[in-house]
């Protein structure tokens, strides 16, 4: 009984993880910007990958196997957000411009001079 509950658990996390990989890729394809874009696919990735390898664990079982997936869980936990900010940053460094239908940046650099 509780083998198959745990089944129908991993199998909705793969399924889920499945799904937002797949939203974001979409995403990804769709949205006007490098920023738009690289949030759909740093986000959805996260929440993607992280659901699959949850669901992988389940199917593991408490093994070796899930410890080394839950290492791995942990290193995509840390370095997504890392990597995103990062290329956000150059992008921004570099001069790619956001599309906005207003800029905040300019209504900042106005209230404080």
């Amino acid at each position: 009984m509780s083998g198959t509950i745990i089944d129908i658990l991993s199998w909705a996390f793969i399924i889920l993880g499945t799904f937002s990989l797949i939203t974001g890729a979409v995403g990804v394809l769709r949205l006007p910007d490098v920023y738009t874009r690289m949030h759909a696919a740093s986000i959805t990735d996260t929440l993607g990958a992280g659901s699959i390898i949850l669901g992988l664990m389940l199917q593991a079982g408490p093994t070796l196997v899930a410890a080394k997936l839950l290492l791995i869980l942990v290193f995509i936990f840390f370095t997504s957000p890392a990597s995103s900010f990062a290329l956000a940053h150059a992008a921004l460094s570099s001069g790619v411009e956001p599309i906005l239908d207003a800029d905040l940046r300019e209504k900042d650099k106005e209230g404080s001079s």
